[in-house]
């Protein structure tokens, strides 16, 4: 059946949001379809991630392969030689150009293949760390562009846009998923155990703080 209403593609990066968004869909979807970008990251502890994620909920994994952000663009995720900075008033090193609308067309691209009209990422604005592409309304302005530019009406879902990492932790234990939070990677160094002191691990760190609830990743 065309454009079925109960499946989904979800963008899988092997982080803990966006696999708190994929225990989300297992509740709203009868079918989903997991989507990996392996984008030039320094660490492939990433895309290992998503793997073991996707094959212990058996969902179905497509890793895509691109250079283009190596190609063209500079940042803390895809050169060592560049320091993990984020100043104020201006975008963190590690922000990767272009790199959420990149994905999210790549993801419509392939759920347009596979008559879905679902696509759901794990942005948020409330902890969006200064990335543009993580904010609402680039998301709905995306949602309608992909819609216009497909003649097939999308619906990009957010489930995590109006949550505090906190929230985002309660929702996981809610969803009766928290278990899987010890397979995810967050590190921007891409460490395991994770170093505990980039800005990714203190945010995730707060977040468990905050919410109650012990971290199972290990750390140093």
């Amino acid at each position: 059946m065309k454009n079925k209403p109960s499946s989904a593609v979800i963008l899988l990066s092997g982080g803990q949001d966006s696999t708190t968004c994929l225990a989300w869909a297992m509740q709203k979807f009868d079918e989903i379809f997991a989507l990996t970008i392996h984008y030039g990251q320094l660490h492939k502890i990433e895309l290992e991630s998503a793997k073991k994620i996707a094959r212990l909920n058996k969902i179905p994994l497509k890793i895509y392969k691109t250079d283009l952000f190596k190609e063209f663009t500079k940042n803390a995720l895809l050169n060592k030689e560049i320091a993990i900075k984020i100043p104020k008033n201006k975008l963190p090193s590690t922000f990767v150009p272009g790199r959420n609308l990149i994905f999210l067309s790549i993801a419509a691209i392939y759920a347009k293949q596979l008559d879905t009209t679902n696509i759901i990422t794990g942005v948020c604005q409330t902890d969006y760390s200064g990335y543009p592409d993580c904010r609402d309304n680039f998301i709905k302005s995306l949602e309608k562009t992909l819609s216009l530019a497909m003649e097939t009406k999308f619906k990009i879902h957010t489930p995590l846009m109006w949550l505090t990492k906190a929230e985002t932790v309660k929702l996981m234990q809610q969803l009766g998923k928290i278990g899987l939070l010890k397979h995810t990677h967050t590190c921007y160094k891409g460490k395991r155990p994770a170093c505990g002191k980039c800005p990714a691990c203190l945010l995730r760190l707060k977040g468990f703080k905050e919410a109650g609830i012990k971290d199972s990743l290990p750390y140093k």
